[in-house]
């Protein structure tokens, strides 16, 4: 059993659609738990929803919700809500744990990202669940393009300094027409994160569920997280389908 939490360089990175990804390869007995949903009135489907809508009938479990996008702190505090913090996440993440062979457990923005008003982030509550006797690991969920390393490496700072492990990190969101910044990022992030890529999801991954997304989650996901997507094949073939910026001008 492995508990495996979900966090970002920042926000529309593309956690949800990385969080349904792995979901979809991991097999039937997978939960997925989002501690503090934001911007998503009562009734309206949140990131819970849409990873079951995508990966399919997986175990899905909201602690809080808030009605406005901000972050979880601010969203409780403005709407008189009761915040969730690391001891509640860590006891529900146990007790999935006990019924499921994966528990995913997805973050709201970035790493360090304000639960409550003691400051208490998605670290604390990795932690929290790592002091049960859990084996918790952090996937990092990036953007494709330019000021992604920087956001990278702080990420993986911060779990560095808090004894967590960082399993690797996965593109949320390839470009269909990638920029040079985005092909060169293929080699540099494992570099930056000291820790492997993981994977690249095309742009567009969430348009469908079902079989049409779990061929897409194979086929953008490397070995360890159940795909057979290949980082030296996928990142050499990038950075040969279109010639070096320098040779476009070369001669003028």
């Amino acid at each position: 059993m492995t508990v495996l939490f979900v966090t970002g360089t920042g926000t529309e990175v593309g956690k949800t659609v990385v969080t349904a990804a792995v979901a979809a390869l991991a097999g039937p007995r997978v939960a997925v738990l989002k501690p503090g949903q934001t911007g998503v009135t009562p009734g309206e489907p949140g990131d819970a929803a849409e990873v079951t809508r995508l990966a399919g009938p997986v175990t899905a479990v909201e602690l809080a919700r808030y009605p406005e996008p901000l972050a979880p702190d601010t969203a409780a505090r403005r709407s008189g809500l009761p915040p969730v913090g690391p001891k509640q996440v860590a006891e529900a993440v146990a007790e999935l744990a006990q019924r499921h062979d994966l528990v995913l457990v997805e973050g709201a923005g970035g790493l360090l990202v304000r639960y409550d008003d003691e400051g208490h982030t998605l670290a604390d509550m990795a932690l929290a669940t790592a002091d049960l006797g859990l084996p918790v690991q952090v996937l990092l969920v990036a953007s494709a393009g330019l000021g992604t390393l920087n956001t990278t490496a702080l990420s993986a700072e911060a779990l560095r300094a808090r004894g967590l492990e960082l399993r690797g990190v996965v593109v949320g969101s390839w470009p269909a027409e990638p920029d040079l910044a985005s092909r060169c990022n293929l080699a540099d992030l494992p570099s930056v994160a000291g820790a492997p890529l993981l994977g690249v999801l095309p742009q567009g991954a969430a348009a469908e569920g079902g079989a049409p997304f779990l061929s897409l989650a194979r086929a953008g996901l490397a070995p360890a997280l159940g795909g057979g997507w290949d980082a030296a094949d996928f990142t050499a073939a990038q950075q040969a389908s279109r010639p070096a910026e320098g040779a476009l001008t070369s001669g003028a």
